[in-house]
């Protein structure tokens, strides 16, 4: 009998880019393996820029919206992975969470309010993008070492 799909959390501080980038992308590459949510310990909304560039490596995340973690479902996760450090300073324990990691990533929308084009900007988002893909890529293993 196959295994019930692993659970995993990706919490940020607003839910609105890094964390909602890691639910599309897990989603996206391992859906049949993986049951995944994302939350925020604030909601900022859903930022259009991590649409725009996911939209761009063929994930739609645009129906998602920003969450805080009152509104998850109640589950017992196997990972919950911070990656923000002012989420994973804030991060609540969860009591039914078999593991928890921090694996920051750089914050787009910060990085990219010194940008001086709309393509400088996107440049930013598309490289957090790829290094969150990188690691997503990674999570079975991360799952099966837990």
């Amino acid at each position: 009998m196959p295994r019930p799909p692993w659970c995993v959390l990706f919490l940020c501080t607003g839910n609105s880019c890094r964390s909602q980038m890691a639910e599309g992308w897990t989603r996206h590459l391992h859906g049949a393996t993986i049951e995944v949510f994302s939350a925020g310990t604030m909601a900022h909304g859903l930022n259009p820029l991590a649409v725009q560039v996911m939209g761009e490596a063929g994930v739609d995340i645009s129906g998602h919206h920003s969450k805080t973690l009152d509104e998850l479902p109640d589950k017992p996760f196997d990972l919950v992975v911070t990656v923000c450090s002012a989420a994973d300073a804030a991060c609540p324990a969860f009591p039914g969470a078999k593991r928890r990691i921090h694996q920051p990533f750089d914050d787009p929308p910060a990085l990219a309010r010194n940008a001086k084009t709309c393509d400088e900007a996107l440049m930013i988002y598309r490289r957090v993008r790829e290094e969150i893909r990188a690691w997503v890529l990674t999570l079975p293993d991360w799952l099966e070492a837990g």
